[in-house]
């Protein structure tokens, strides 16, 4: 039977990316952006309310994914529909999105004063901190679908290997088994990290959704037990953005704790949550399903070129130089989805 609460959360958490990539132009941390405008304490809470959980989720769910689709496929299957759903869309993003994303940050952050295909040459020549906010080139959102290629090859092999040392069954874990699968995530934070995403992380927590968490039995008592981890997970999380956006003192150790305990138990209750309550496939649920990942692919550009757009029309009002992109961006990029789906030349951004 097909995990229709997989697929829910999956799409849910990629329509949470417009409203999360908008608050990053407030962002009071530093960080580069396409378009960055004042700093804004409010809304940079939106991010590192949602961040420490937010991409472990899409890889957790990942993970679990791939455990059903290797019971229908064969490794090599598997390995050939990765590639093109995977490495092709990658390649389409980075060349053709990311250019007019890193022109648009050029012209609003530095002043670039050349054309769109003029800025083509510096994409391409310029490479800096691979964010894009300086025009340079980047691979933007797109690093999570190579990300995800990547883990996908280096998972399989060691699944490969795992079957040829032992044959694992689905076993009952006890509870406190379940819950202690996110100590040692510190452990992995800083290995083969680019720009604070760390491949080995989100390896584990991808072999953690493939091992552990595709088990129903594990499934249903993290169902049971979802509101205790919701509770710890939030918790943890508002602790988080308090020390990290609104504490006068900086507490390294105890914000670096909170994030990780915010990830932890956040994924385990949002999948017990998900579980219990979006185990459904309704007509909204199945047109999402199907759109989740093209949206994927086009939404930040949208973000960003409605944010560059409307700057000076709101003049200056927050509010709606936060809310207006963000709805104008759901509306483009749902029009992209529709076209993508109905031209078979863009099925392979399906």
């Amino acid at each position: 039977m097909r995990k229709y609460y997989v697929d829910n959360i999956r799409w849910i958490i990629i329509l949470l990316l417009v409203p999360y990539h908008a608050a990053m132009a407030w962002n009071v941390w530093g960080e580069p952006n396409y378009i960055c405008f004042e700093c804004n304490k409010i809304i940079s809470s939106i991010v590192v309310f949602f961040s420490p959980y937010f991409m472990p989720l899409m890889f957790f769910i990942a993970g679990i994914s791939t455990r059903f689709a290797l019971q229908k496929r064969t490794v090599g299957q598997y390995v050939l529909e990765r590639a093109k759903k995977l490495l092709i869309p990658f390649i389409f993003g980075t060349m053709l999105l990311m250019p007019p994303m890193t022109y648009i940050a050029d012209k609003f952050n530095y002043g670039y004063q050349g054309n769109l295909f003029q800025h083509y040459t510096v994409f391409f020549t310029h490479f800096t901190d691979l964010t894009g906010a300086d025009g340079g080139f980047s691979v933007g959102q797109f690093w999570f679908i190579l990300y995800l290629f990547l883990i996908s090859l280096i998972a399989v092999k060691i699944i490969l290997l795992q079957r040829k040392i032992m044959h694992l069954k689905d076993i009952d874990i006890p509870l406190v088994l379940i819950s202690l699968w996110g100590l040692p995530l510190p452990l992995f934070s800083g290995l083969i990290s680019i720009g604070g995403k760390s491949l080995v992380e989100y390896t584990y927590i991808f072999l953690v959704g493939y091992y552990i968490f595709s088990n129903d039995d594990v499934i249903n008592k993290v169902e049971k037990w979802k509101w205790i981890f919701l509770c710890i997970g939030m918790t943890a999380t508002v602790f988080n953005v308090y020390m990290f956006i609104w504490s006068d003192t900086q507490q390294t150790l105890l914000n670096t704790i909170a994030k990780y305990v915010s990830e932890w138990f956040m994924l385990n209750s949002l999948l017990g949550i998900g579980k219990g309550y979006l185990d459904f496939n309704g007509k909204i649920s199945k047109y999402m399903s199907k759109r989740s990942y093209t949206f994927y692919i086009f939404h930040f550009v949208w973000v960003v070129l409605f944010q560059y757009l409307l700057f000076n029309v709101c003049n200056g009002n927050i509010i709606l130089l936060y809310v207006l992109p963000v709805l104008l961006a759901y509306g483009a990029t749902l029009l992209c989805c529709e076209i993508c789906n109905r031209v078979p030349f863009f099925s392979f951004l399906r």
